[in-house]
Order: structure tokens, then sequence, then C-alpha cells
């Protein structure tokens, strides 16, 4: 997933940076509202890690004008406003999760996981995919019960295309899943990985529309 964090504390920002780029996924910080306002409109985004209380105003405000303008990308609001009607305010504004902090960043890994996970429609952490078991939680694979090893460019890859189940994503909507491993990519990186991907998980498991993209193949 690509994620913007929208967090001016830069100790807490930097360690939520951290931890998200270690569960290998891509991450955009920003400090403030203006440059959350031109990131979301030059990048799409799979989640939004919101802070509410900002140098140049309140995340609410920034969050209900996502929403206005039918953007519906998953929000997570993360702040040390504890008060229930904080968090009524936040949820009724649209956002998926809350989380007070101080918070243990492996709670928030889980947090964005169950959010990733809502919004494709299944909140199972495990899914079967033909002879494949996946625990998206756990980020472990078996194959009719052997351990697959995925490196963390591998399983970032795939788990883009689990979380669109059926769609098909052009080369430059994967090479952002990468973005956070940007010093790596080249002209052949997908490529290079699709084929490392089915080597490992089989032939059939990620499709090819020539000149179009990739989508995850049939079970």
């Amino acid at each position: 997933m690509r994620i913007l964090l929208i967090e001016d504390d830069t100790v807490l920002g930097a360690a939520v940076r951290d931890q998200i780029a270690g569960d290998g996924q891509s991450v955009d910080w920003v400090t403030r509202l203006d440059a959350a306002g031109d990131a979301v409109r030059s990048a799409a985004y799979d989640l939004i890690l919101l802070d509410l209380m900002l140098p140049d105003g309140r995340g609410i405000g920034f969050l209900k004008g996502l929403r206005a303008r039918g953007d519906v990308t998953p929000v997570i609001i993360l702040t040390a406003l504890d008060q229930v009607s904080d968090r009524i305010e936040g949820l009724n504004a649209g956002a998926d999760d809350y989380l007070v902090k101080p918070f243990d960043l492996a709670e928030l890994s889980a947090r964005i996981g169950s959010v990733a996970r809502r919004y494709t429609g299944n909140p199972n952490p495990i899914i079967a995919h033909g002879p494949l078991e996946i625990d998206l939680a756990a980020r472990s694979i078996h194959l009719e019960g052997k351990p697959i090893q995925l490196t963390a460019r591998e399983w970032a890859l795939f788990e883009a295309f689990l979380l669109r189940p059926g769609q098909l994503l052009s080369k430059a909507q994967l090479e952002d899943t990468l973005y956070a491993f940007n010093s790596e990519i080249e002209s052949n990186t997908i490529e290079v990985h699709v084929s490392r991907l089915r080597k490992k998980l089989g032939s059939g498991i990620i499709e090819t529309e020539r000149g179009m993209g990739y989508r995850l193949g049939a079970p």
C-alpha cells in the first residue's frame, strides 16, 4: 500500500514512518495540511494517517473536505484528543478508525491491516487462493502446506494484487506500490518481481494484459 502520513510531531512521525516502511509499505510524510492537500492531488493513496492538530489547521476539516469531494480513501486518525466527543466527531466526519496517542506501533500496523482488509470486502486476514493460504496479518504464505518466503518488495507487490482482486493494475500503479524502495525501481523492476512471484507461487498467479498491466489470476 501507499500511505500518506500527516503528522507534525517529528519524533512520532519518524517512528511511524519507519514502522510503515518496515512493514513493506510505501509512505509519504507531510507535516502540514497544505502539503497534505498537494499530496492527495498528485498521488493515489491507499490509506491516510491523519493527526487532528496541525500547524495550519485541524485535521477534521481536511477529512470533511475529502469526503465532501467523494474521496473514499480510508483514514485512520492519530491524535492525543481522547475524549469520547472527539472520537465521535472524527468517526462522524468519515474516519475509519481512531487511535489515541501514545499508541503501540505494532497496534498501528494491525489497525492499518484491518482497515485495508475491510476495504477489500474481506475482513478475515486468512485468504485462500487456489493452493495458496495467505495470512495478511502475519505476512505469510503457504503453498500446499509448505511455507513460501517472499522478499519485502515481492510481498508489497503481491499484496497490491490481493487487495484489488480482479482489478487490472497498470505498471505505474505497481511502481507506486514500491515507492518506498524507489532506489531500486528501474524500467524492468515490475517485470522482474512479477516473474519471481510466478516462479514462487505458480505461473498463473498473475495475469498479463499486454500494454495494459497485470491482475491477480483466477484461483
